[in-house]
């Protein structure tokens, strides 16, 4: 097999079915001749995803897509790494189940990397659904670009952005990330301790440390619906969590508490606006994440 696709659902079996379909148009050929297969892990949604999914690849006589029921949800990172473990392809890629492909653009991404052996990581590009462009590549969040992460600089352009040519960057979204089975296997794939949300950038972190290459690719279209599988303040919350925990695991302890008390001083404020203001949402969204640093 040339590609596997992972792809994870919980509990949102309709995104799903509408991204393995969006698959299969574009894609009818490779899954045919044993070029391409799609993974699809359940993370314990509990409900009828598991069959709901099943019947429709067999109802559709989709070839090579195949579910795999999780014992439990123990996150993005883990999922993922399931699904990678139960497929075959020489390059795994992993997109996220609220997006719609809608050109070959993920062969042509295997492609690149297969005649570029030296390309470990490859990000591809995302695109709201009106067409326009989703940051999809990032800094590593140093103290500077933490600073400016929780200052809101993501708005302006001063973290996130979206080249418009092929390049060397430091991460890239984890919603449509291709990586070699080799240097997936070698990095040990994602740290399940992180349940969700930076654990793409944390992955890429260590394959730079490792001496790996990550680029970036932008001819594709993929269509992402932007927290379309969890809410606003499940992903503040977790990216609270996850990006302390960054810095605990790599980052020096001086560099820890300074971020440790940026992050505190920001939700601190947060609380306090909320409190002001009646805004309920900013009140309960940063007390949570502040119970979580």
């Amino acid at each position: 097999m040339f590609v596997s696709i992972v792809t994870l659902n919980y509990k949102k079996k309709d995104l799903t079915i509408a991204c393995i379909t969006s698959l299969w148009e574009q894609h009818q050929s490779e899954f045919a001749d044993n070029t391409m297969e799609v993974v699809i892990v359940d993370n314990d949604s509990q409900d009828n995803s598991v069959e709901a999914i099943r019947h429709e690849i067999k109802e559709k006589k989709y070839h090579n897509m195949h579910v795999v029921q999780n014992s439990s949800n123990a996150g993005f990172g883990a999922g993922c790494n399931l699904g990678a473990a139960k497929s075959t392809g020489d390059f795994i890629l992993f997109l996220n189940n609220d997006t719609l492909v809608k050109d070959g653009g993920i062969m042509r991404m295997a492609e690149y990397c297969q005649k570029h052996p030296d390309v470990a990581i490859l990000g591809g590009q995302l695109r709201n659904f009106d067409g326009s462009l989703q940051p999809s590549v990032g800094k590593f969040y140093t103290p500077w670009y933490a600073f400016l992460l929780l200052i809101g600089g993501q708005r302006f352009g001063l973290l996130d952005r979206s080249p418009k040519s092929i390049q060397q960057v430091d991460w890239v979204k984890g919603g449509l990330l291709m990586i070699r089975r080799n240097v997936f296997n070698e990095m040990h794939g994602f740290d399940e301790k992180i349940f969700m949300y930076t654990e793409d950038m944390e992955l890429c972190y260590r394959a730079k440390l490792a001496g790996k290459k990550i680029y970036f690719y932008p001819d594709v279209m993929v269509l992402h619906k932007e927290h379309a599988s969890t809410s606003k303040t499940f992903a503040i919350v977790n990216i609270y969590k996850n990006l302390l925990y960054f810095y605990k695991k790599h980052r020096s302890p001086a560099e820890y508490r300074l971020v440790k008390t940026m992050m505190e001083a920001k939700a601190k404020s947060l609380i306090a606006l909320g409190k002001a203001k009646k805004n309920q949402y900013l009140v309960k969204t940063y007390e949570k994440a502040l119970a979580e640093i």
